[in-house]
Parts: C-alpha cells; sequence; structure tokens
C-alpha cells in the first residue's frame, strides 16, 4: 500500500506469494475536484487504442445504507486507495465512540484493522481484548507485508448501518514490534498509518470472517495467544473470535454489499468519488438487475477457472489493490522508478475469460497506459487503465481500475446457515 515500500493487499494467508507494487504521489498538490466523468475517449495519448471505458454512474450516497467513497491523496499520496469513514464505538457504548477516516475499502480481505496509534486512548483502553486462555493477537499477511496487534471488540457503524453488537476487529500496531512471533508473515511491517497509506482496512469481501474453519481445526500463523503481550504461540480460534466482516452482523442489508464507481477519463483523475451501497436485494436502492451477470465463487471471491493467454488463472476482483495485477511477459515492464508496473510503448488492450463456479462466463477487457506516462501527472490519484506485473501466471487481479464506471455486488457466503453461495456480479 506505498510506493517503493509496499504491495497491494489480497487475501493474506489465503493467497501465495506475489510481488507487487503501489506507487505514492507524494506532490505538493494533490486533490481537488476536476471532472472524473468526461473524456471517456478510445483514443489514448501515446497512441494504439483501449477499450471502450464502462459508463455507470455511482447512486447518490443519501440513503442509510450507503456511505461515500473517496479516492484521492488520503493520509500519504497513494494512488487509487478508496476509502470510507467509519464509526468505531467500544461494545454497550453509544457515547465513547470515534469517527475515523480514510479507511481503505476493500472488497479482497475481511474484517475491520484499524491503526491503534488513531484511536483516543480512551476509546482504545475501553475495546475488551478477545481472549483465547490468553491475549489474541493476529499477523495478517499482505502480498508485500502484514499488520501485527490484539483482536479485540469493537462495535462498528458505517453510514447508517451499526453491527448488532461487538464484532472482533484487529488493532493494528498495538503490540510492541518486538512481540511479532516467528513465522509472522513477510516483507515489512505496516503497522503505522503511514506505512499503511490509509488509517484502516475495511474488507468487506464475499467472506463473513477473515479466515474461517481453517483456521478453527487447524493452527496457521494467523492468530496467536500471546501471554503478557509478549510470547505469542500460534492457536486455532473458533469464528466467533475471528477478525468479522462487519457486513454480516448488520441487522437487515448483511447479504452483501455494491461498490459503485465513476467514469475516468483515460489519463486519469486528480480524485473520483463513489458509493458504497449495504444489503443487495434488501431495499429500494440495492436491486440486482436482470442485466446483471452473476458469478458464483470460493469462499473468498476467487474465480478459480478463468483463462488468461490460454492459462487457467484464479481471478479476483479487488478494490484493495490499485491497479491491475497480472503476468505478461508481452507487456513491457517499468524501469526502477515504477518498479512492477507496466510501461507499454503503446495502449494495449488485453481480454479474460472470467469463469464462475455456476459456470456463467464473460469476456472482460482491460485497457493499460504507462504507469510512467500516467504518473507525468502527479496531481492524480485515480486511474482506470494502470498495471503491473504479480511475480506469476497463475493469478489475474482486477484491482480498483476494473471499478471505475461500474456497480460491482459481492454476495457474502451464507451456506453455513443454509443461504446463499457467495458470488459477485457486475
Amino acid at each position: 500500500m506505498r510506493t517503493m515500500q509496499s504491495g497491494v493487499k489480497l487475501k493474506g494467508w489465503v493467497k501465495g506469494v506475489v510481488v507487487v507494487a503501489l506507487v505514492s504521489l507524494v506532490a505538493a498538490c494533490g486533490g481537488g475536484g476536476g471532472d472524473s466523468s468526461s473524456n471517456n475517449s478510445s483514443a489514448a495519448p501515446n497512441s494504439g487504442s483501449l477499450p471502450a471505458s464502462p459508463t455507470q454512474q455511482p447512486i447518490a450516497a443519501t440513503a442509510a445504507n450507503t456511505v461515500p467513497i473517496t479516492v484521492g491523496r488520503g493520509v500519504k499520496g497513494v494512488i487509487n486507495i478508496p476509502t470510507v469513514s467509519v464509526k468505531v464505538c467500544a461494545p454497550g457504548s453509544t457515547t465513547n465512540c470515534q469517527i475515523i477516516d480514510n479507511i481503505q475499502v476493500d472488497t479482497g480481505s475481511f474484517g475491520l484493522r484499524v491503526v491503534g496509534s488513531v484511536l483516543n486512548p480512551a476509546l482504545l483502553g475501553a475495546l475488551p481484548n478477545v481472549t483465547s486462555g490468553t491475549q489474541l493477537a493476529e499477523c495478517a499477511t499482505f502480498a508485500d507485508g502484514y499488520t501485527w496487534g490484539t483482536v479485540r471488540t469493537a462495535t462498528v457503524a458505517i453510514g447508517g448501518e451499526t453491527t448488532t453488537a461487538g464484532i472482533p476487529v484487529q488493532i493494528i500496531g498495538d503490540l510492541a514490534a518486538t512481540s511479532v512471533p516467528k513465522g509472522c508473515g513477510s516483507g515489512v511491517a505496516e503497522n503505522t498509518a503511514n506505512d499503511l497509506g490509509a488509517n484502516g482496512i475495511l474488507g468487506i469481501g464475499t467472506a463473513p470472517n477473515d479466515c474461517g474453519a481453517t483456521c478453527v481445526t487447524t493452527v496457521h500463523n494467523n492468530y496467536f495467544a500471546c501471554s503478557g503481550g509478549t510470547s505469542c504461540g500460534p492457536t486455532a480460534v473458533p469464528l466467533n473470535q475471528q477478525v468479522a466482516n462487519p457486513v454480516a452482523s448488520f441487522p437487515v442489508d448483511k447479504n452483501g454489499v455494491i461498490v459503485q464507481m465513476p467514469p475516468l477519463p483515460d489519463t486519469g483523475a486528480p480524485s473520483a468519488t463513489g458509493t458504497l451501497v449495504f444489503g443487495i436485494g434488501t431495499q429500494s436502492n440495492n436491486a440486482l438487475p436482470t442485466t446483471v451477470q452473476t458469478f458464483t465463487t470460493d469462499t473468498y471471491g476467487d474465480l478459480n477457472n478463468s483463462v488468461y493467454n490460454g492459462t487457467t488463472v484464479q481471478a479476483f476482483l479487488d478494490s484493495g489493490s490499485n491497479a491491475y495485477f497480472f503476468g505478461d511477459s508481452s507487456l513491457t515492464q517499468c524501469g526502477s522508478n515504477y518498479a512492477n508496473f507496466y510501461c507499454p510503448s503503446s495502449a494495449q488492450t488485453r481480454s479474460i475469460n472470467l469463469v464462475g463456479l455456476n459456470k456463467a462466463s464473460t469476456t472482460a477487457s482491460i485497457g493499460i497506459l504507462s504507469a510512467a506516462t500516467l504518473f507525468g501527472n502527479s496531481s492524480n490519484y485515480a486511474f482506470n487503465d494502470l498495471a503491473g506485473q504479480i511475480g506469476g501466471n497463475s493469478s489475474f487481479d482486477l484491482g480498483l481500475p476494473f471499478f471505475y464506471g461500474r456497480h460491482i455486488y459481492y454476495g457474502l457466503d451464507q451456506t453455513a446457515n443454509g443461504g446463499q453461495a457467495p458470488y459477485v456480479a457486475f
């Protein structure tokens, strides 16, 4: 989540090791309005051609089950970081609360994680520790690094939605760096807002919690029991103590979310404003249209039978990735200034066949411009045709660029209670 310092977030331990990078444009002036809904032409600034851009607009974030999504300079000037504001309260309290801005919207992970240093001491001290014999902590591993901190209970509100009770959340960086146990993640620690590029991560993908049955029955290097907050060993954790997707605990609008982002010009924009809608088919503003194609997925939202360049790949639609990330030796990579991004000499179009477990399939075309060209305008933070290398040919990450001009639906996995199978739709 940081330029030259951090990689894009995937699904923690669910994903294999990949090598990707995010770019931070730390410019003197980085924001401002700008028209992010015009100039969606197929002509590219460095010749070649791009596919036609999708043109859906987000609905107004005025209903109780909505909240605005903002892409802009944010905490550290990291490009393509969609953020919302989240209200965290001590369980049972309506006064000991805090609204935290710049929480990244991540459909590729599950559960709320908040940097401990941005919380008021009175609130932080009132969030009960989740215990598994001793204090429970988590090492959440992402593509380039990890977050380390305690698991605590908090009531979470987003827009007009509030969890029915306290849920487990991760407090990032509230344990000493010396307490990080052997086997915790890889890469660099992302335990401050500066390192993370945001004040936290809101994981609202298809899974109701961040590890599931795997961590109930088997010990992994995800959850740790910490004696005195210092001596930490891996432990199995029941579902009700795992960091939880807040949406699953909303009273009514709990079966999924819709991420709606505006169209962008091909060369990017200083900012973009979208809408996060809670619930699917539960209110008048969140119906699933018959024109939308639905793809059932595994628990974690993956489309494991997709095909790119004749190779079966694991594809996923991940708002927490700031670019398209996939392997393609025909695309020129950038130099060290923008390592791991693609810098083709002309505009490029690539297509992937997305296939759901329900056999639904479609061909999705994406546009790619040179990262060096895009980053030439240091005041832009929103891009719809940025791509980079994922470090292999087995995965295809449809990151935030894919979301611009689309409404993308995520149906939560409710099969444990006899309900719907997880799905994505657009």
